[in-house]
């Protein structure tokens, strides 16, 4: 559905994104970068909003860029807010259906049916300006896919929800993509995309540095030496017995005596090595990884 070939877009002296070529179809697609990676200027490039200063972009056959036959068949929720804060959320979201051309009755009915969906309504008659920023998250989405459209575009959406908000939100994705629908989300938690999907795109730096399944990328990081850090109350005994495990390379004692840190290239059978220890009565008061988190997957990207 979504094809991009050599796309470079640069502001000024700054690259935004440099010479990426993927393609996205249908389901849940997750695209993947700390942030200033490029991932909003690759959304804008795919919702028409830039020109790409070289390369080409085609969202099902056409070019996006002031294509108001392209625009009909997106939805998007972009990272900021562009809220008319005196309005109710229900007002807002009529008012974007009014806009996209349906009729008084027919935009009432699709924004109440969108409200309805992202678990809204006992709240949409509320005024904008004191919404949370989970409920204003909320209010885009039932924006953005009360069109039925068949591309729909989020940057960071899960921004400002508590668990249980994520949680419906993810599910409800999931629902839109099994309807057929072709879904990218922006997200700089590898947390939260590995919940959504195991379809990725991963910008560094402007650059598209992996592409495919997420299961492929932690193989990929597996290569390389995991370190945990275990805090305990008696660490040259858990050490004395860590390093007569196979697959422990390393255990090294933290200044101050209270954790270990070692390094593994199997996490997990280390991990699930662990419960053996408590049982035998050594005692794990906290785990922790400095290599579970997006910047070392680029790193480890970017030095494999």
């Amino acid at each position: 559905m979504i094809e991009l070939r050599s796309v470079s877009h640069w502001y000024g002296q700054v690259i935004g994104v440099n010479d990426v070529t993927c393609t996205i179809g249908p389901g849940v697609t997750a695209l993947l970068g700390m942030n200033g990676a490029g991932k909003t200027t690759m959304m804008r490039l795919i919702t028409g909003q830039i020109r790409a200063n070289t390369g080409s972009v085609r969202v099902l056959g056409h070019d996006p860029f002031a294509n108001p036959e392209v625009y009909r068949l997106l939805g998007y929720c972009p990272d900021v807010d562009a809220f008319y804060e005196t309005m109710t959320g229900r007002e807002f979201v009529t008012l974007m259906a009014r806009l996209a051309g349906f009729s008084a009755p027919e935009a009432r009915r699709r924004a109440d049916e969108a409200i309805d969906r992202v678990g809204m309504s006992d709240r949409a008659d509320r005024r904008l300006a004191g919404y949370s920023k989970g409920m204003r998250q909320r209010i885009k989405l039932a924006q953005a896919m009360l069109h039925d459209p068949r591309i729909i575009l989020l940057d960071e959406p899960l921004n400002g929800l508590d668990p249980g908000g994520r949680r419906e939100f993810i599910l409800l994705l999931r629902h839109l993509a099994d309807e057929g629908k072709s879904i990218l989300v922006s997200s700089h938690i590898l947390f939260e995309v590995e919940q959504m999907t195991r379809s990725i795109l991963l910008l560094h730096r402007g650059r598209l540095r992996a592409t495919g399944d997420l299961r492929v990328i932690r193989e990929l990081i597996d290569r390389h030496p995991h370190r945990i850090r275990i805090e305990t109350p008696q660490p040259r005994a858990l050490a004395s017995r860590l390093v007569e495990w196979p697959f422990v390379l390393s255990v090294s004692l933290e200044a101050g005596g209270e954790a270990l840190e070692i390094q593994t290239r199997e996490p997990d059978r280390f991990y699930g090595s662990l419960p053996e220890l408590v049982e035998q009565g050594l005692p794990i008061l906290g785990l922790s990884s400095p290599d579970n988190n997006l910047e070392s997957v680029f790193r480890y990207l970017v030095e494999a």
